[in-house]
């Protein structure tokens, strides 16, 4: 698993009804509050945060964009 740093892309792992917020929900990361912790902002399409959450690193993952080192390109 990746490291999850400051600024990170993660989505959410579990549905969290009584935040309004379904598994699949895409977050930045605003920083770390203790080991394992993170405060996540979830914004709208128009960059408008709606959400601001403490979330244990167990209920997101964070997106990953770069291909692994060791896959082979086909042309």
């Amino acid at each position: 698993m990746s490291e999850i740093n400051e600024l990170d892309l993660v989505v959410l792992l579990e549905d969290l009804p009584e935040k309004g917020l379904p598994r699949g929900q895409v977050g930045r990361v605003i920083q770390e509050m203790e080991a394992g912790v993170y405060e996540v902002e979830f914004s709208d399409q128009d960059g408008l945060p709606f959400a601001f959450l403490p979330l244990n690193e167990r209920q997101i993952m964070k997106l990953l964009f770069d291909a692994p080192g060791d896959i082979e390109y086909e042309d």
